[in-house]
């Protein structure tokens, strides 16, 4: 067990998660699955060892299973004496949507938790996602035919409105984390759509042991994974630098750039217009627009077969006297 225990610790201490373990005060989404109580304790463990951490652990009754408000209720009870951790359940309250049940579920479950976390003054949630879902989002991604930044998979550290989410666990096994809960005798619950095979994530982790068989198993997933998010991370740098050199005006309203911007290799210049786009519409990436569509107006503009257009509520203009490209805010 202290094998187990030292893994999960190395994860939390992290260079990259460390900061947030030292302010003060912290949440972790708990949905009473093994892998957010192997999580929470692990945080639990960890705060007392280290000290002067607050730990928030939230589930979210969704309403979904008549169920759900006896297992959350439970959950409440087994936390009732860990240390540095007080249990909070968020109730899903009004209609329940009849189709995208899990989409909706899903913003509903970060909704309420980023409105707790502002109501405590909380900066930080963490999340239990470990090296199986890492996999299963990169062949989920790729299923959907997403580019490089989607298959790099899910961020350990992500921004999101105003919390920033943690995932420490992305390279631990699931084994791992539900050994971790046996050995201290943690009870957890099992969410029965996770074998439903209405979803197609769940149809996705069926097929893994087809896949492993021919050599993509969960680690390789992963660290391929790892590999395009550093690729991903180079690109965003030096987008972010091509943004500031080639932008001639930027405000909430209005963003022109240099045409010379069009020299740029193509994924340069389609990283900066999705950044402009985001800027434009306060921080919403892309405003709903299909990856397809803006990567056809940037062909376009690259081709010079360009017209006046409105995309994801973002006007695009060309003005060729003053040689600049012109994004506009669309009023709505």
């Amino acid at each position: 067990m202290d094998e187990l225990q030292n893994t999960l610790f190395n994860a939390l201490g992290a260079k990259v998660f460390a900061p947030y373990l030292h302010a003060g005060k912290v949440a972790v989404a708990l949905s009473g699955g093994p892998d957010s109580m192997a999580l929470s304790l692990a945080l639990s463990r960890f705060a007392q060892n280290h000290g002067g951490l607050d730990i928030h652990a939230l589930t979210v009754d969704h309403g979904l299973r008549a169920e759900s408000w006896q297992e959350a209720e439970a959950v409440h009870q087994m936390m009732s004496h860990w240390p540095h951790l007080q249990h909070y359940i968020l109730n899903w309250q009004g209609d329940k949507p009849s189709e995208r049940v899990q989409e909706a579920a899903r913003t509903a479950r970060y909704d309420l938790i980023a409105s707790h976390c502002k109501a405590h003054d909380i900066k930080a949630v963490f999340l239990a996602h470990h090296q199986g879902d890492q996999a299963e989002t990169v062949l989920f991604r790729l299923a959907k035919g997403s580019g490089l930044d989607g298959l790099g998979g899910i961020r350990p550290v992500q921004q999101r409105g105003d919390i920033i989410l943690l995932r420490p666990f992305l390279n631990v096994v699931k084994e791992d984390l539900i050994a971790y809960c046996h050995a201290n005798n943690i009870a957890y619950f099992n969410d029965p759509s996770n074998e439903k095979e209405a979803f197609a994530r769940v149809r996705l982790r069926k097929s893994r042991e087809v896949l492993k068989a021919e050599g993509l198993s969960d680690k390789r997933l992963s660290v391929t994974a790892k590999r395009l998010m550093r690729a991903r991370e180079a690109l965003d740098a030096i987008s972010e630098k091509a943004y500031e050199s080639y932008a001639v005006r930027s405000d909430t309203s209005r963003i022109e750039f240099n045409c010379d911007l069009l020299g740029e290799p193509e994924e340069i210049v389609l990283r900066v217009v999705k950044m402009a786009m985001g800027a434009l519409n306060q921080g919403d990436q892309g405003y709903g627009a299909r990856e397809e569509r803006v990567e056809g107006l940037v062909s376009a503009m690259i081709d010079d077969d360009f017209n006046k257009r409105t995309l994801g509520g973002v006007i695009f203009d060309k003005d060729t006297k003053r040689g600049v490209i012109v994004l506009t805010a669309e009023v709505k």
